[in-house]
């Protein structure tokens, strides 16, 4: 196969320069208040393959279309390779030509903290510094920048299984120059904002400890049966989602919520709703889950491509 001249090979490297995250942030917002309906967003879809599958995205907006196309291979740590790999697609949506080709992982560890960031900034007071974070992974060094991108961060604190994993992604926010250390689950006590960037499918925290004002991030899975979050806290939160039938097939933390009680569907809010109308009044924290979805791909496929 031949890939035409004028279609953009976007490297990893260049999607990273290409956009920053303020930007990253400000495309959502723009797109969602420009009319973008994640109800009518294309269902994420997985293709079984013999040693893994396929997990598709669609997207459709205003002059793109496009796809995510990622490779699940859960056996490809043991050969030291990643076991998520794939790129994203970039269609003009007026004659379905190609118009780039995007490293699919850069770009999804830019949209998915970006989205979070969009939420933070909508639902925590200005003056929110304190961070605490779940996790070690890339998601998580990610998330930080994200949350840095929207509030001036006093402290972040980093959550994680492996004491090793844990100093090395201290060490590395240091060098960029965050204010971060090693803690533990109880220090959500003290956070404005908690973020969970993990694969447990249990809850990781008490969700009693959560301060009234604080907003809680759990983005970790995208499964009915996962949870980062607990009862105890979604007793006591506003519940925001990407999308309200799309986090009633895939978001544990509301799906678990409403079996035992927890939460009602009528009173969760959209991130939709939020971005064009402002937060609801709330007396206790803001909960915003989100499982990711093809749209904020393309969003930011898009102006990756536009800004070009």
């Amino acid at each position: 196969m031949t890939i035409p001249q004028d279609v953009v090979l976007m490297s990893a490297e260049q999607v990273y320069a290409g956009l920053s995250m303020t930007s990253a942030v400000l495309a959502l917002s723009t797109a969602l208040r420009a009319g973008l309906d994640p109800g009518v967003a294309a269902e994420r879809s997985s293709v079984p393959l013999v040693r893994g599958s396929f997990l598709l995205m669609p997207g459709e907006f205003g002059q793109y279309a496009g796809v995510k196309i990622l490779t699940v291979a859960p056996d490809n740590p043991a050969q030291n390779l990643p076991s998520i790999q794939g790129s994203y697609l970039l269609f003009d949506s007026t004659t379905l030509s190609p118009v780039a080709v995007i490293d699919g992982i850069a770009l999804t560890l830019l949209r998915t903290p970006a989205v979070s960031a969009l939420a933070v900034d909508l639902l925590a007071g200005v003056d929110a510094s304190t961070l605490v974070v779940f996790g070690t992974g890339p998601q998580s060094l990610f998330h930080v920048r994200a949350m840095a991108a929207v509030r001036r961060l006093t402290s972040v604190t980093i959550v994680g299984r492996s004491a090793e994993a844990t100093a090395r992604l201290v060490a590395t926010l240091r060098a960029e120059g965050y204010p971060a250390a090693a803690g533990v689950a109880d220090d959500v006590a003290t956070a404005r904002i908690v973020v969970c960037c993990t694969s447990s499918r249990e809850p990781l925290f008490d969700g009693a400890l959560v301060r009234d004002d604080a907003v809680v991030v759990a983005m970790g899975s995208h499964s009915p049966g996962a949870r980062e979050t607990d009862d105890a806290l979604a007793l006591r939160s506003v519940i925001y989602v990407e999308d309200v039938p799309t986090s009633l097939r895939e978001a544990g933390d509301v799906v678990i919520a409403i079996d035992n009680g927890c939460a009602n569907i009528a009173d969760l809010g959209s991130l939709t709703d939020l971005a064009r109308n402002g937060a609801k009044p709330r007396s206790g924290p803001a909960l915003f889950k989100s499982v990711g979805m093809g749209w904020q791909d393309l969003v930011i496929a898009s102006a990756l491509h536009s800004g070009m």
